[in-house]
């Protein structure tokens, strides 16, 4: 046993070298774990299995969170995954009514575990597309009796057959929810009844949905919003009803809503509203969210949404019955303009400022639109910075660049960031041939705004018209890119291409421009230039095929005329080249060596009276032409008939033309025979280059293309391109036909 602890022991109390066995090593000092607690405790006994009630209950946790899970799937987009989990929360549903009924306890059944199952099924089925399945959870749930208010569910069956385009389905639907609603619900029950509306409207029954959407006219009017105040005005316009929509239209205004208070505050919103396609536009769709600042809660974010939503019903309604509503559009739109201001809308008055000004351009009355825009000078400078990018529009189009390039400069002033005030920038130093500054100015354009496809479109036009290829290469390829199947993209890169000397990627891509879904297979100037292409290929089929497929839809073109002519007169088929010099010569009926042609045609077919016949009608219409005389002589010699008074008549006409045009020493004067002039119409035949437009040949010009100066454009509007020669052994017409006879290149 241990002794006792003296009291001038240094060792502590309690603190032995060697443990009790009491305590088994344990601190345990006041010796309590014995005296306390007693024996040591036995271990727990395990728990015994669950209750019938017990498992129902976590089987109801588990639906519980499957629910949760669906519906937050469907929220964040993943719709899928959403209809996954609401089926697999049905299927457990029904395994937890299995298991109630074999343990006899279907007193304890959840009716509203079993509803949000079934509706959450539904629903999930209608967000995936699945109508049939979702109308058939939806007619289980509405005659399901144990279920409160499930009648009006029936609204969303009424959706889904607007949906699938059955109206009349939807309005029974509609209607039975209706009567569902208690009457003091009042702005559900007039949210079904625009529904209603807008299925008759649908239907083209146009008083029907009158009569809907008055019945939010109700109690003031007050549960009215600006949609389906929209909507009311689209009836009565649908059924001219004049008065209608005057009235109508001040309804419209006078609809209050949480947020329009201070609705001018917000302003700049509505400049983006206006999207008319005549008007060029210095905002973007961006610009709606740059407006939102930082800092803003979601409240002010609503707000500002529902201020964007008003205008916008706002001005499509102006801009519908603006121009209907009195006897003149110019009229009408005065009255729209001045219920604006009386209302208190003064920033979308101005907006239908410039829809007038957009109607009188599509009158093509630019004097009155340019007054109109004008009027703007004395507004603030976000108006006038609006207008003007207009204005410079106009100016261009009238091609006065002095005016164009000063309101582009006042348009890029106030607003460094406008794409298109900086695209009609761009386009004024390209008519002033300033290329460079062009480039740099169509270059900015782009930075402010990477999908301005006209910056893009003329930035390549300048390095075309500075013979960088390469970098207009890489412009119209970006923008074939975004545009896809855009005629005029697809043409500048087949052209630069045939500028590069790659013919094959050339006619690949003005094969393109013909069999695309969007091409045009009957354009006449992108067959000759691919029977151009085929041509210097030495491809003498294909440039036959495409110059007759041009020809067949443009029969006018001189070039494509000339080449066919000579085509068939070196295939020796002179009768059917005489069409083709027929035309020319009613085209060109100054032109005396079309005729020429002609008769030389019917001679070397052997025809000899038809073609004296027409040399004669040629002598008497031009009784100057020495070719034409010469012709006769020789003619006349091969059927032995009399020509001395034709040789009388060349012999007096040189000698006139020797006498007013002198000819220097050492050269040789024609001779009368039929051998004369044989070197000279060798010489130029040898010469002869038909060319073919490189233009394509389209009545309306490309909607982006900047139109060049007009000291350029007489330069370069029709260039041609040489195709080849004849071969200097190929004389087609011996003497009789010279080829100085064939139209100058």
């Amino acid at each position: 046993a241990e002794t006792a602890r003296p009291m001038t022991s240094n060792r502590a109390a309690g603190y032995t070298a060697a443990g009790n066995g009491r305590d088994k090593g344990n601190f345990d000092p006041l010796n309590q774990g014995s005296e306390v607690l007693g024996p040591t405790a036995p271990a727990l006994a395990k728990k015994a299995d669950l209750s019938p009630e017990e498992k129902l209950r976590e089987l109801e946790v588990e639906i519980h969170r499957l629910v949760e899970e669906s519906a937050i799937s469907r929220e964040a987009g993943d719709m899928g995954s959403a209809l996954e989990k609401a089926k697999e929360a049905s299927k457990k549903e029904r395994q937890l009514y299995r298991v109630r009924d074999q343990h006899g306890l279907l007193e304890q059944l959840n009716v509203d575990l079993t509803f949000a199952v079934c509706l959450n099924l539904a629903v999930q089925f209608e967000a995936n597309g699945s109508d049939n399945e979702a109308l058939t959870h939806y007619t289980q749930i509405v005659k399901n009796k144990q279920y409160p208010g499930a009648g009006r569910f029936r609204v969303n069956m009424g959706n889904v057959y607007y949906r699938q385009g059955k109206y009349p389905g939807a309005i029974r639907m509609y209607r039975m929810a209706l009567d569902q609603i208690p009457n003091n619900v009042q702005a559900h029950r007039f949210k079904i009844m625009r529904n209603i509306g807008h299925a008759f409207f649908k239907m083209h029954q146009f008083t029907d949905a009158i009569d809907s959407y008055e019945n939010l006219l109700m109690h003031g009017g007050e549960h009215l919003d600006f949609m389906t105040g929209f909507h009311l005005m689209l009836c009565y316009y649908a059924l001219g009803d004049k008065d209608k929509m005057k009235s109508g239209f001040l309804k419209l205004l006078n609809i209050q809503q949480a947020g329009l208070e201070d609705f001018e505050d917000d302003d700049a919103d509505v400049d983006i509203l206006m999207q008319s396609p005549d008007v060029d536009r210095p905002t973007t769709s961006d610009k709606l969210e740059k407006n939102i600042t930082e800092g803003d809660d979601a409240l002010r974010e609503d707000v500002k949404r529902r201020q964007r939503d008003a205008a916008r019903f706002i001005v499509n309604a102006a801009n519908l019955m603006g121009p209907v509503i009195e006897k003149t559009p110019i009229a009408g739109f005065e009255w729209v303009i001045e219920a604006l201001n009386t209302h208190g809308f003064p920033g979308i008055a101005s907006e239908m400022e410039i829809a007038k000004a957009s109607h009188f351009l599509r009158k093509k009355d630019f004097e009155s639109a340019i007054e109109v825009l004008k009027s703007f000078e004395k507004k603030e400078p976000s108006l006038m910075a609006r207008a003007s990018t207009n204005l410079s529009f106009l100016y261009f189009l009238e091609q006065n660049f002095a005016e164009a390039e000063k309101f582009a400069d006042v348009a890029v002033k106030a607003d460094r960031y406008n794409a298109r005030a900086l695209v009609n920038k761009g386009n004024c130093l390209f008519v002033n041939a300033e290329f460079e500054r062009a480039k740099e100015v169509y270059l900015e354009a782009i930075g402010v705004s990477a999908d301005c496809l006209e910056a893009i479109y003329n930035l390549g036009l300048v390095n075309m018209h500075m013979g960088k290829y390469t970098e207009a290469l890489l412009a119209f390829d970006k923008l074939h890119s975004i545009t896809h199947a855009n005629c005029e993209v697809m043409w500048q890169l087949g052209d630069i291409h045939d500028r590069l000397g790659n013919e094959q990627k050339a006619q690949e891509w003005f094969s393109l421009l013909l069999t695309s879904p969007k091409g045009r297979p009957t354009d006449p100037g992108v067959l000759a230039r691919i029977a151009n292409i085929c041509h210097k290929a030495e491809d003498e089929t294909q440039a036959f095929h495409y110059h007759l497929e041009s020809y067949r839809y443009w029969p006018v073109d001189m070039n494509v005329i000339t080449w066919l002519g000579i085509y068939y007169v070196k295939q020796e088929m002179y009768e059917a080249a005489i069409p083709f010099f027929h035309r020319a010569a009613e085209i060109q009926p100054d032109e005396v060596k079309w005729l020429l042609m002609v008769a030389s045609c019917y001679r070397r077919m052997g025809v000899y009276h038809r073609a004296l016949k027409l040399y004669e009608d040629i002598h008497r219409q031009h009784p100057q032409e020495v070719e034409c005389l010469r012709y006769l002589i020789t003619i006349c010699k091969e059927m032995g008939l009399k020509y001395e008074h034709y040789a009388a008549e060349l012999k007096k006409l040189e000698r006139m033309q020797e006498l007013a045009n002198p000819e220097p020493q050492g050269m040789r004067g024609h001779d009368d025979d039929e051998d004369s002039g044989g070197a000279t119409r060798q010489a130029s035949q040898s010469q002869l280059k038909p060319g073919f437009a490189e233009e394509v040949m389209d009545p309306e010009p490309a909607p982006f293309e900047v139109k060049a100066a007009p000291q350029q454009q007489k330069q370069s509007t029709r260039r041609l391109v040489a195709t080849g020669k004849l071969d200097d052994d190929e004389d087609w017409g011996n003497d009789e036909l010279g080829d100085d006879l064939l139209p100058g290149m």
